[in-house]
């Protein structure tokens, strides 16, 4: 009796995860999704923080693990007004229970903790901080120096990302200090520029492939002719003209042009199209194909700092899988091949097998590179292997791999390093530009220093619970113009630089002059929602960035103008 044919097993479904979090992992994939829901943020708050609370909806909606506010106060009238995550009947409760009961109900998933105690109380634990990967630190009138510092020192200690956020009124601000050394190896460059088809290059089975398609292409008829990949007629047209050329390959822009000519000149034009669109995806691979294979400038810097690391125990995987790539690189003359190729006019089995061969390479690469990495983590009796999907995704994104240099966070004028000053003062003189960001930063810095003298001046009579400048009266333009001055001048003697005359130093002033009425307008640190709401956003995709590893963070301060609508980035 014959046997019955099997039914095939149904089709897997997506899970409900996948379903719910679909659009995001297009993006960042299973990869990130698992970084963000292994993720404990924490927002340390000691102001209305409406900016810190928008910041966490953002990173709560996609499906961040865990999150901690750390707030003393209670609700106040004021907080009703601007923070949506309250409602009438929070006043008088924790600010920090109510915001965190309302912001889970975006996001049932994810875990809230509410911590009600002064910052600098919570910091009096020594391991306070050590559970968590990621800590938002939200400006304000009260903060004190000391607290500021302490967190951005254990962070630098510990490698964990700190972002220092202001919102006040119409202007905000942002800085991220990242940890000494901070590689992201998926960094999603345009695919464009992702293309290394080899051609200068070829390997055996490649040039095999071509010379069996060309062999007799004069022969072809027009639909084969007209079928041939680009990059096999590339490839075919290269050993024409090498022979030619003493072997070597078109190099300057002028013998690019004459090799264009050549492909142009053999495409059939006797046919019902007038042209053949391979040749002409040939034609116009010139510029973009044929270049020597370089190594890139921060590439080479990995490459030369695993190199010359000590040897340890148990090396991050990033460092190892480095060094290996970089011996592989120094061995061949070239990365790993990402083996993707792009699309072109071929027949079907054509590119197929094509693509077979570009991919067998790749994987022929990857093979060798986790070789020599085994071999290391034995020399190193490394006790966890690294994983051979993230060796996979480090050699097919190897030329575009990004080791970001973290800077610690610069509040202290006083303790500005003079390269950073140098920096500072250049761009101060040369920065004329009335829709600049830099202004806007400074005077951050100058309340940030108006507000520490405030509280260093009222410290002595109450050590436990200083006024909170914010509800009891503005902060005065005067104080701020007078800091926003004394930082300058520290600026310029700090980096070793001068103002020539008095002239330059006022026209900076009066760049100034305007942020710091706003900032003195809004009651020395009062929040308008719809700026905080939109620069929440804006932190919350940076943060997203860094918890993933994936895309690449600003450098290193972003600044919002809400008067004129526009952002911008400043390295300092």
């Amino acid at each position: 009796m014959a046997a019955k044919p099997m039914t095939p097993p149904p089709l897997q479904g997506p899970t409900a995860k996948e379903k719910k979090y679909d659009r995001q992992l297009r993006l960042w994939a299973a990869s990130g999704q698992q970084a963000l829901e292994e993720a404990h943020i924490l927002l340390l708050n000691s102001s209305p923080g409406v900016v810190g609370v928008e910041t966490l909806k953002n990173l709560i909606l996609p499906g961040i693990g865990n999150y901690t506010i750390v707030d003393e106060e209670d609700v106040a009238e004021e907080d009703l007004g601007i923070n949506f995550f309250l409602t009438d009947d929070s006043l008088g409760k924790p600010r920090a229970n109510e915001t965190c009961k309302y912001l889970t109900e975006l996001n049932p998933d994810v875990n809230g903790y509410p911590v009600q105690r002064s910052i600098h109380d919570f910091l009096e634990d020594p391991h306070a901080l050590d559970k968590y990967s990621l800590i938002l630190f939200v400006a304000s009138p009260r903060q004190s120096s000391e607290d500021l510092n302490k967190v951005s020192q254990h962070c630098l200690q510990n490698s964990i990302p700190l972002f220092y956020i202001h919102s006040i009124g119409l202007f905000s601000h942002f800085s991220i200090q990242l940890p000494d050394a901070f590689p992201i190896v998926d960094t999603h460059p345009d695919p464009a520029s992702t293309q290394d088809l080899r051609l200068l290059q070829p390997w055996p089975e490649l040039q095999d492939f071509m010379e069996t398609k060309t062999s007799d292409l004069d022969a072809l008829s027009d639909h084969d002719h007209g079928h041939v990949p680009y990059l096999i007629l590339l490839l075919q047209f290269l050993e024409d003209w090498k022979s030619s050329h003493d072997g070597h390959p078109p190099s300057e822009y002028r013998e690019k042009k004459e090799f264009k000519a050549l492909i142009e000149s053999k495409a059939r034009r006797n046919n019902p199209e007038g042209g053949e669109e391979n040749f002409d995806e040939a034609a116009a691979a010139v510029l973009k194909s044929l270049n020597t294979p370089s190594l890139p400038s921060g590439l080479a810097e990995i490459f030369a700092e695993a190199t010359h690391r000590k040897p340890q125990t148990d090396p991050a995987n990033f460092w190892l899988v480095a060094a290996a790539i970089s011996k592989f690189h120094a061995d061949s003359g070239a990365l790993p091949l990402p083996g993707a190729l792009p699309d072109m006019k071929a027949q079907s089995h054509d590119y197929i097998q094509l693509q077979n061969i570009y991919k067998t390479k790749a994987r022929r690469d990857i093979e060798e590179i986790t070789k020599r990495i085994r071999a290391m983590e034995m020399v190193l009796q490394r006790g966890s292997p690294v994983e051979n999907k993230e060796i996979e995704a480090f050699c097919k994104g190897a030329a575009f791999v990004r080791l970001i240099r973290g800077k610690q966070l610069l509040f202290d004028i006083n303790t500005i390093p003079p390269d950073r000053a140098k920096a500072l003062s250049e761009k101060l003189l040369q920065d004329d530009d009335s829709s600049s960001s830099l202004p806007i930063y400074i005077a951050f810095l100058a309340y940030d220093a108006t507000c520490a003298n405030y509280i260093s001046s009222q410290t002595q009579q109450q050590p436990q619970k200083l006024p909170d400048p914010q509800r009891r009266h503005g902060l005065s333009l005067a104080f701020l113009k007078m800091h926003a001055e004394t930082i300058i001048t520290k600026i310029f003697a700090a980096g070793a630089n001068r103002i020539d005359n008095h002239a330059e130093k006022i026209a900076i002033l009066e760049r100034l002059e305007p942020v710091l009425e706003e900032i003195a307008r809004a009651e020395g640190g009062g929040e308008l929602h719809n700026i905080s709401a939109l620069v929440g956003g804006m932190v919350a995709q940076e943060v997203i960035k860094v918890v993933t590893r994936q895309y690449i963070p600003v450098d290193n301060t972003c600044v919002f103008d809400g008067i004129g609508s526009k952002s911008g980035v400043l390295s300092v």
